[in-house]
């Protein structure tokens, strides 16, 4: 059997840009995708603090030590400037693997830097 599984997380980014006319995905500062190890093009669920909306997507990567967090195309839509989001990215695991399985967490601060991993 396997289990859908949090495999990582950036929590309490702030959003620091829109782009509707572009198409479509979500920018994230390069060294907050490799603190968590989520790839370029990688699947997230992203859950904005502010109004409730989630939502599914895509990670481009960002310019390193940024802090952008950039919601691109229809996603622009979810949420404004300054709103507060979750990024969550998953993964399936056996049972054996769960037996060493730990998710990889950063918490960031109001200008998207880490705060504590």
């Amino acid at each position: 059997m396997l289990r859908a599984m949090l495999r990582a997380k950036i929590h309490k980014a702030t959003i620091t840009d829109s782009n509707l006319e572009y198409e479509g995905s979500l920018t994230v500062d390069e060294v907050l995708m490799e603190a968590v190890e989520i790839l370029p093009y990688e699947q997230v669920v992203v859950s904005n603090l502010n109004n409730g909306e989630r939502f599914v997507t895509y990670v481009i990567p960002g310019k390193k030590n940024s802090g952008e967090i950039c919601l691109n195309g229809p996603t622009a839509r979810k949420g404004v400037v300054g709103d507060r989001v979750i990024i969550f990215c998953y993964e399936y695991y056996n049972d054996e693997e769960l037996k060493a399985f730990k998710p990889k967490i950063v918490y960031v601060d109001e200008k998207n830097r880490i705060a504590k991993k």
